[in-house]
């Protein structure tokens, strides 16, 4: 009886514990169906960027994201990886701000599982070491 106690304890405190932490991730579509019933919940958004509407802001970027569907404006604090560019896919964490733009603090790009380092030209050193 003790041992089913204690592994219920630790399930409830495992469960109460990750609860906080859980994001859900949602389509641009998904999203702004949900919109009012969101509130400023933490969630993912993914989509592809549209292309022509990136711009750099004081603070990070603004761009939208569609999913062919539904069309929002992104304003993300911080810089963009390396990858962002028009229509990369993308997901954005953050959390609804007014109207229809998505204040987002995380972007994350869908990349090819194929990586090929860049090309590095070796020069002999001048004690030919």
């Amino acid at each position: 009886m003790a041992a089913v106690l204690c592994v219920g304890a630790i399930g409830a405190l495992l469960l109460l514990g990750l609860r906080g932490n859980i994001v859900y991730f949602r389509t641009v579509s998904e999203a702004v169906k949900t919109r009012t019933t969101e509130g400023t919940h933490r969630f993912r958004l993914a989509g592809a960027v549209v292309p022509g509407s990136i711009s750099q802001t004081s603070g990070g970027v603004r761009f939208e994201l569609t999913d062919g569907k539904k069309t929002v404006t992104v304003d993300h604090a911080g810089d963009p990886p390396d990858l962002f560019k028009a229509r990369a896919p993308v997901v954005c964490e953050g959390r609804w701000g007014s109207g229809l733009t998505f204040v987002s603090d995380r972007i994350l790009i869908k990349h090819g599982s194929e990586y090929t380092p860049p090309k590095v030209k070796i020069r002999p050193s001048a004690s030919g070491a």
